[in-house]
């Protein structure tokens, strides 16, 4: 089985963690409850083919953004979340972008999926789908609109990010070794 690694990154209060919980636990978190770090584990299906996913809810609080450096640095996918209901939002999360794009490498396929939260708060909503499917379109990213809430969209997120990571970083073949006295050799006796 295929291991993974994802980090969810994105402002203070977006719903990263009730995004990443949803998935993890199939359970909606009711409560804000600022978090520094936690990390999760879940085996995911997707297209036939087993995988263990690990996925890292990082903080959003502006006073543990020196980590983000640590996380870009060991992370093979990213979860970039905003508020559909806080167009300030997608600031920070260009702004994360941006940093991954400078850690991983300009020119790099980075795994990358654009999520907006709080798809079931329709008349709070702040950010329009349009400017998401310009904005997607102009980073080259995939982008869903989500409710943790409501379970809306939650585990294409995921299964979308595990698809780019096995597309990006695909199985090596076990590279064969010579043995000296292995198949196909030849004793030669003088």
């Amino acid at each position: 089985m295929r291991e993974f690694s994802a980090v969810v990154f994105g402002a203070g209060g977006v719903g990263k963690s009730a995004l990443t919980v949803r998935f993890i636990r199939d359970e909606f978190v009711e409560n804000y409850d600022p978090t520094i770090e936690e990390e999760y584990r879940r085996p995911i299906e997707v297209d036939g083919e087993h995988s263990l996913l690990e996925v890292l809810d990082t903080a959003g609080a502006e006073q543990f953004t020196a980590l983000n450096e640590v996380y870009i640095k060991s992370g093979r996918g990213f979860i970039l979340v905003f508020s559909l209901t806080q167009e300030a939002s997608l600031q920070e999360v260009d702004n994360l972008r941006k940093q991954i794009y400078r850690i991983k490498g300009e020119n790099s396929r980075v795994p990358i999926v654009l999520v907006g939260t709080k798809l079931d708060l329709a008349n709070e909503r702040e950010v329009e789908h349009s400017s998401l499917v310009e904005l997607s379109a102009r980073w080259g990213v995939p982008f869903y609109e989500t409710s943790a809430k409501r379970n809306w969209n939650v585990k294409d997120v995921f299964e979308d990010l595990v698809r780019q990571m096995r597309a990006r970083y695909p199985v090596e073949p076990n590279k064969k070794r010579k043995k000296p006295w292995g198949h196909g050799s030849h004793c030669v006796i003088m």
